[in-house]
C-alpha cells in the first residue's frame, strides 16, 4: 500500500484550508496514495479560547467533515482527518477528535486525544489543552484494507505504553497527526517517532503542521513515515506538501520475529507500602 502525509500551515478561517487540503489530497492521491493522513487541526487554527469557541460545531453538524467526507469518495481513499475541534456533546469543552473515512466516504473511526499538552516553554509560549478541551478515555484500532490503524494525536507520542496497547491489540500502522512547537520538535520529534516504531514493529504515520501560523504559533514540520525498523523512509521540508512511501505487511512481520518483544512483556506492580519498602524494588506479576 502507498500511504501519504500532507504537510501544511494552517490558517484561522476553514474557508482558507479546504481548498488547500482538497489539492494536497488530490495530488497524493494523483501519487498513487490509499491512505492519506492529515495533520492536527488541519480545518482550523483560530487566535485563543474566545475565537476557537466561536468556530464549534458538533460533528454531526460539521459542514467541513461532510466535505472531506465526499473527498475521500470522490478519489476513493483512506483519509484521515489528523484532527477536528468540535464541540463535545457531553460538556462545555471541546474535543481534539481524529477521524479516519474509508473510501466509500463513510466515517469508520473516531480518536478523541487523551493526553493533554499543558506546559510553558522556557521561550515563554503557554499551552493549556485542559482548559478547553475533553480529553479521551479510549483506544481506537481501525482496519484499513489488510492493515490496521493505531490512532492517536500528537502529544500522545510522548507515552509509549498507549503505543504498546495498541500495538497488542493489533494495530501495525500507528498515526500521530500533530502541531509540534518548534522548540520541541526540534529536540525531540525524530527521535520519539522512530522510538514508538521501533518498540511496536509498527509503520508511524505522522502528518505535520509546519511554520508560521496566522494565530502566532510556529510549528516544526518534518512530517514523518517511518518503518518498523525505526527507519524514515518519508521526510518532508518546510516546502513540501506532501509526502509518499510505500508500506509492506511483510516488513512488519520481520521486525516483530526479530525482535518480539510484544510477546515478552510481563505485567508488574510497585510495592504498596513504600516505607517499609526503601528501595521501592518491583514486583513482576503475570496477574
Amino acid at each position: 500500500m502507498k500511504i501519504a502525509a500532507i504537510q501544511m500551515t494552517t490558517a484561522c478561517d476553514p474557508a482558507e484550508n479546504l481548498p488547500i487540503i482538497a489539492a494536497r489530497v488530490e495530488q497524493a492521491a494523483a501519487a498513487g496514495a490509499q491512505f492519506i493522513g492529515l495533520p492536527e487541526t488541519c480545518v482550523f487554527m483560530e487566535r485563543g479560547r474566545v475565537a476557537m469557541r466561536a468556530r464549534l460545531q458538533t460533528e454531526a453538524e460539521h459542514q467541513p467533515l461532510r466535505d472531506l467526507c465526499d473527498l475521500a469518495q470522490s478519489l476513493s481513499v483512506w483519509l484521515l482527518i489528523g484532527s477536528l475541534v468540535l464541540a463535545d456533546e457531553d460538556s462545555d469543552k471541546a474535543v481534539n477528535r481524529s477521524v479516519l473515512i474509508a473510501p466509500d466516504g463513510q466515517i469508520v473511526a473516531r480518536y478523541d486525544k487523551i493526553h493533554m499538552f499543558d506546559v510553558t516553554l522556557e521561550n515563554g509560549e503557554s499551552h493549556k489543552e485542559s482548559e478547553n478541551y475533553q480529553a479521551g478515555a479510549a483506544l481506537v484500532v481501525a482496519p484499513i484494507a489488510t492493515f490496521h490503524l493505531g490512532m492517536s494525536v500528537c502529544y500522545d507520542v510522548r507515552f509509549p505504553n498507549l503505543y504498546r496497547r495498541l500495538a497488542e491489540a493489533g494495530a501495525d500502522i500507528l498515526s500521530v497527526p500533530s502541531a509540534f512547537t518548534s522548540q520541541t520538535g526540534a529536540a525531540h520529534w525524530h527521535i520519539l517517532l522512530r522510538a514508538r516504531a521501533i518498540e511496536t514493529g509498527s509503520y508511524v504515520i505522522a502528518p505535520a503542521q509546519v511554520g508560521q501560523h496566522e494565530n502566532g504559533r510556529q510549528t516544526y514540520g518534518h512530517s514523518l513515515i517511518v518503518d518498523p525498523w525505526g527507519k524514515i523512509i518519508a521526510e518532508a521540508q518546510a516546502d513540501d506538501s506532501f509526502i509518499i512511501a510505500d508500506i509492506d505487511k511483510a516488513a512488519i512481520d520481520a521486525a516483530r520475529r526479530q525482535i518480539p518483544s510484544l510477546s515478552h512483556g510481563r505485567r508488574y506492580r510497585l510495592p504498596k507500602d513504600k516505607e517499609q519498602n526503601k528501595t521501592k524494588a518491583i514486583q513482576w506479576s503475570d496477574d
